[in-house]
């Protein structure tokens, strides 16, 4: 796990590597290199994990190619062993570097097909100039890039590639319309007008040699699954090997490899499995004040993650999350590059954080089950829409006139059912793809017009296609699976990837996800809607699954996101803040957003009639990465 930068056709290209070096010191400080030649310059920051030795330092060059990678290939002694077999290669260095290199001058592009793992890389042909940047099949690992006439750069940063000359201090304003709305940026573009990302399953090829150099954008991998008529016990043993071949290669590393451990399914699930492969796993897991879980009415995390730790002799941690966290806000800001309204980031940080200290570079994470196998309350919500949607009219009607009358906070303790009952009624009788779209929504189209100042029909349109493109992608899919494409199309990459690797690499950690293996995704999408949610269960098929390896009480637990306590944040230790950051001098400056609406959110969230902590977190978000990356001359 590392970062990378290029630049082509700066006149200060020397200048960009060194800034690039130490702007993204902290995604490699186990080395830093460079390597100028000509108009092509790359910076690298290297997180050593396999082949510790300097040898596999980057850039690394051999026989006139050059490569600066992220991620990691966990088959890549597989692909090695094909090369040795296939070619007359020799190898210098017994890490996976040298493989993308070698099989790229072997097979050429055709080398992803081999690849399994996360990454971001680029190979430069000196002979031709031929520049290629890649990325993985799921988005895993993040690459910008940022085009302006004949110059080009890239990096593995937004802020990285913020600092050259060209970059435009300007918010792109789909970009902004999309994180009001969800809190986070879906598909490729970024926050800032004309920086984009190299999209999941693509590679860019440049010609560096061309004058204006030339710029193509490819897709080499598409997710093709048609549903199986597996039986459900043909299905859990599929489901079974393929999980515990990709923890097996996810466990691929010349450091130790701990774990995240929530106490939940997909956490507990992994830790056990990893735990095969260690003499001793080490896990970790977040720990809250008993005031904030009162407010949130969160499960108890903690319980569950110590019952595993001891079943299976752990070296378990548990990291608590305080208050002063809010004084460290701004740092969270930069530290994620865009603005991301989700405080689950603060969780992955602190976890990674304290692991660091402690020696540790890699830790598994369960993100990508409840994308894969049904596990939001969101998508179940939809599918419970689809039979209110049957129900008489005037019953529906019913309900949504009481649900709107409930409150989501009494006596300032959380009120679950009332945040739920009202979600519930603001998108249940909308057509299912809307109604999906809405479920994880914080704004209605009307409420937009609202809140923004400008004319932002156009995005509100992009925006709702958008959704309805990846909901709609695969006809032959049932209505589970068509809301499981999206989520790993949209919420996957624009949210959870993205804020796992910002904060985890901002401690120097990397972050694997088994769940999100090539080819436990090709199976999963082919596992009918049927085995993911069953008689009211979620998860069902992966629960199933966990039997043999779980208690009974870890895997039927209660459902318990992995986020921060921010409803009570914004009630008691975030207040001053919102009251500060969110004034109406403060808006009325920016320009964005009409006062009169912000005012009534935060109003409506302090009198406990609507659950808007997230809007409002959103909103001092925003204005903290304005002063953070807009503000600076």
């Amino acid at each position: 796990m590392c970062g990378i930068a290029g630049f082509i056709n700066f006149s200060n290209q020397e200048f960009l590597v060194q800034q690039a070096n130490g702007i993204q010191c902290h995604r490699g400080p186990d080395h830093q290199g460079s390597w100028i030649k000509g108009n092509v310059a790359f910076a690298h920051q290297r997180l050593s994990i396999i082949d510790l030795s300097e040898r596999s330092n980057q850039p690394f060059c051999k026989h006139g190619y050059v490569i600066i990678f992220n991620g990691e290939i966990y088959n890549y002694q597989e692909v090695k062993t094909t090369l040795l077999k296939e070619s007359s290669v020799e190898f210098i260095t017994t890490g996976d570097t040298e493989v993308v290199l070698e099989a790229f001058r072997f097979w050429g592009i055709r080398c992803l097909d081999y690849f399994i793992g996360m990454f971001s890389f680029a190979i430069y042909q000196e002979d031709n100039g031929n520049l290629f940047l890649v990325r993985d099949h799921f988005g895993i690992k993040p690459l910008y890039y940022l085009k302006h006439g004949n110059q080009l750069a890239f990096s593995s940063e937004l802020k990285t590639l913020l600092v050259t000359p060209v970059a435009k201090k300007k918010i792109n304003p789909f970009s902004l319309l999309a994180s009001i709305n969800y809190l986070w940026i879906p598909g490729n573009e970024s926050i800032i007008d004309g920086i984009n990302k190299v999209p999941p399953g693509h590679y860019a090829k440049i010609n560096t040699k061309n004058d204006p150099l030339t710029f193509e954008l490819n897709a080499y991998w598409t997710l093709e699954a048609l549903p199986s008529d597996r039986s459900e016990q043909e299905t859990i043993e599929e489901l079974t090997y393929q999980l515990l071949l990709s923890v097996k290669r996810h466990m691929v590393a010349d450091v130790p490899v701990s774990s995240f451990l929530s106490g939940g399914l997909d956490s507990s699930l992994l830790s056990v499995l990893a735990s095969k492969h260690t003499s001793k796993l080490s896990t970790y897991t977040i720990g809250m004040r008993n005031e904030d879980k009162l407010v949130e009415r969160m499960p108890d995390d903690e319980k569950y993650a110590d019952q595993l730790a001891k079943k299976f002799s752990f070296n378990h941690h548990v990291i608590s999350i305080t208050p002063s966290i809010v004084d460290d806000l701004p740092r969270m800001v930069r530290i994620l590059d865009e603005p991301i309204g989700d405080p689950a980031a603060i969780n992955t940080y602190l976890i990674c954080k304290q692991a660091r200290e402690q020696g540790v570079k890699v830790l598994l994470s369960g993100m990508g089950a409840d994308e894969l196998f049904l596990g939001y309350r969101r998508q179940q919500a939809t599918l419970y829409a689809s039979r209110y949607q049957r129900l008489p009219f005037l019953v529906q009607r019913t309900f949504q006139i009481l649900a709107n009358q409930l409150p989501v906070k009494i006596n300032n303790k959380g009120f679950k059912f009332g945040r739920w009952a009202k979600r519930f009624a603001s998108f249940a009788s909308l057509p299912i793809e809307q109604a999906y779209r809405r479920s994880y929504s914080y704004y209605d189209d009307t409420e937009y017009l609202k809140l923004l100042q400008g004319d932002f029909k156009n995005e509100i349109i992009k925006l709702n296609r958008q959704h309805a493109e990846h909901f709609e992608a695969h006809p032959e899919f049932d209505l589970e699976n068509k809301m499981c494409f999206a989520d790993l199309n949209l919420f996957m990459v624009g949210l959870n990837l993205s804020y796992s690797d910002r904060a985890s690499m901002a401690a120097s950690v990397e972050v694997r996800v088994p769940f999100i293996d090539k080819e436990v995704v090709k199976l999963a999408m082919t596992i009918p809607g049927k085995y993911k949610f069953r008689k009211g269960v979620s998860k069902y098929i992966l629960k199933k699954v966990a039997e043999p390896f779980l208690p009974q009480e870890i895997i039927y637990r209660p459902k318990a996101s992995f986020g921060a306590p921010i409803r009570s944040w914004i009630s008691t230790d975030l207040r001053e803040m919102v009251n500060d950051l969110l004034s109406k001098s403060t808006i009325e400056r920016r320009g964005i957003f009409n006062y009169d609406f912000v005012k009534k959110i935060i109003d409506d969230d302090r009198a406990g009639t609507n659950d808007n902590a997230y809007r409002i977190y959103q909103l001092l978000t925003l204005e903290l990465w304005q002063r953070e990356f807009l503000d600076y001359e």
